[in-house]
């Protein structure tokens, strides 16, 4: 089904969807409704100027996760989609964007099962106690009364903490670590006036993942870089494979959490009522977490996916390497599946959203963003009596990056620092 074949809820929507805009990022949502209203494929349009065909619906995004038909490697794109994408350029592309990510069986098996047991449930609730330490001593360094920026003084540094603790990053070289690097996640077009911006950035984070990798072969220890470090040595992985698994956990493995903070909570402030039954019975915490994963997901959207021939996606026709993207957070707000879906439940359940997508790539650190989540909103909501947002709603700054959702502040004031 094309927009055109849609009747009148299709008329109102252009051709291709522009998804783009300070008002679209500050709430897509009422997009993306009538989108889904309208049918569960259109072809939108991103700030880099590249078309793509956009899934938004929860039957149609869960069978996307799962269509073997759509794989990952960016090999797979067209020309098209190649001469406007917002990748990284060469050499950096062919260096850093062999991850996990966009690999396909036989080799994505092969390099997730490298990672998969440093991030096992049991695991990170083994590391639980640890981790709130670090909470702490961030709260601890808050100013005794707001203001304060959450994002600066505790949203950007907590989950990169916790990550250095579970991939065995030493102290010394995590201190080091520019966040600035991170935002090499939000890549922009090739004609972007931020580009040398970016690719500078690219550099900075190279020298540090080679720093990484040097420091790792001398120092080896029980830990997940040193065993990515000697799988490489054994000839299990390429040099290329290890420095992009390396950049697929410094950078992914921690900007989308703090992203996923600032929804949270800017949900929650939102919602009063509901931030007070969190902070009054902290037993709600893993269910309200899953609620506000739903509600509003920091991945807004999946990475690209192409079909390598001609294909027919929910009705419609889809040219070989064109980009396929699934819009989880449409998917999570379907009425279909969820019961008053815009609505913030934290009794909501089951809950079975999309937040880490599905299938086979599935998020490997589900586990360790849930339980920095948890953490996260029972440490502040404790400590920081009269927790609330410092500017007004339509003031918040939402971060421009194409696929993801949060904010790079985040201004609150509280009654005292406990």
């Amino acid at each position: 089904m094309t927009l055109q074949e849609t009747g009148t809820a299709a008329e109102a929507l252009p051709e291709p969807v522009p998804l783009m805009g300070c008002p679209y990022k500050a709430d897509p949502y009422p997009l993306y409704e009538r989108m889904r209203e309208a049918g569960p494929v259109h072809r939108v349009l991103f700030p880099s100027g590249v078309q793509a065909w956009l899934v938004t619906g929860y039957e149609a995004a869960h069978a996307a996760l799962n269509d073997d038909r759509l794989g990952k490697n960016h090999d797979r794109g067209n020309d098209r989609w190649r001469a406007r994408a917002s990748i990284m350029p060469e050499p950096q592309h062919s260096r850093l964007q062999v991850h996990l990510l966009h690999q396909d069986p036989p080799k994505h098996t092969h390099m997730r099962g490298l990672v998969t047991d440093a991030f096992t449930p049991r695991r990170i609730e083994r590391l639980r106690p640890r981790f709130q330490d670090l909470a702490d001593s961030l709260v601890d360094a808050l100013p005794e009364t707001g203001p304060a920026d959450l994002v600066a003084g505790f949203a950007a540094r907590f989950p990169f903490q916790v990550l250095a603790e579970v991939i065995g990053l030493p102290g010394e070289l995590a201190a080091r670590f520019d966040r600035d690097w991170g935002k090499a996640v939000q890549p922009v077009g090739p004609t972007d006036a931020g580009r040398a911006l970016y690719e500078a950035r690219l550099h900075g984070l190279e020298s540090y993942i080679a720093e990484v990798v040097s420091h790792k072969r001398e120092h080896a220890e029980d830990d997940l870089l040193s065993h990515l470090v000697g799988a490489r040595d054994l000839g299990e992985l390429s040099q290329e494979e290890l420095d992009s698994m390396i950049f697929q956990l410094l950078v992914a493995g921690q900007e989308p959490v703090t992203n996923q903070i600032t929804t949270a909570l800017i949900a929650l402030f939102r919602h009063p009522e509901q931030l007070a039954r969190l902070r009054d019975d902290p037993g709600l915490l893993p269910r309200a977490v899953e609620e506000l994963l739903r509600h509003d997901s920091a991945f807004e959207l999946t990475t690209w996916r192409f079909f390598d021939q001609d294909s027919d996606l929910h009705g419609t026709r889809v040219p070989a390497g064109d980009s396929v993207i699934v819009s989880l957070c449409a998917a999570n707000r379907d009425p279909r599946r969820f019961e008053n879906p815009d609505a913030l439940d934290l009794d909501r359940s089951p809950n079975p959203h999309l937040a880490f997508g599905h299938g086979i790539h599935f998020c490997p650190g589900a586990a360790l963003a849930r339980a920095e989540l948890q953490i996260t909103l029972g440490t502040l909501l404790t400590r920081l009596p009269g927790l609330h947002l410092a500017v007004r709603d339509e003031d918040i700054e939402w971060i421009p990056a194409v696929l993801g959702r949060g904010t790079n502040r985040l201004p609150v004031g509280y009654d005292r620092r406990l």
